[in-house]
């Protein structure tokens, strides 16, 4: 009796702000590029973190990333983009983020809700 191989083909919105925009981080993580479009996320602000973790400095080339905060300041947003990812690859969006994010599920400005990755530990 042979087994059936499941796939699951369920689609995600993701949001980003950061260096998930990058096209190198992209073809990395994903063997592609995504194609997006311009959203915002309010009730969050950005601040900087450094990086520490070998594997995302070698694909970010970046020490600093910007990591998004919850505020009550009604005129907060953060700027980014929105991009339609599979079920594998938001599971290699959570390898990449591990260890300094959270992944939530916000509702960005266009009404679309949206993975996001905040601050693990704000």
């Amino acid at each position: 009796m042979k087994l059936k191989t499941v796939i699951n083909n369920e689609k995600h919105w993701l949001f980003s702000y950061g260096t998930l925009q990058l096209e190198t981080v992209q073809i990395s993580n994903y063997g592609r590029k995504l194609q997006g479009c311009p959203d915002a996320l309010p009730g969050y602000w950005l601040e900087q973190i450094i990086i520490l973790d070998p594997e995302v400095l070698r694909k970010s080339k970046q020490k600093h990333h910007p990591v998004a905060l919850k505020t009550l300041r009604a005129e907060a947003k953060v700027q980014g983009m929105v991009f339609e990812i599979s079920e594998q690859e938001l599971l290699e969006t959570d390898k990449y983020e591990a260890r300094h994010y959270k992944r939530v599920l916000e509702t960005l400005e266009s009404g679309k809700k949206a993975w996001v990755y905040t601050a693990k530990n704000p």
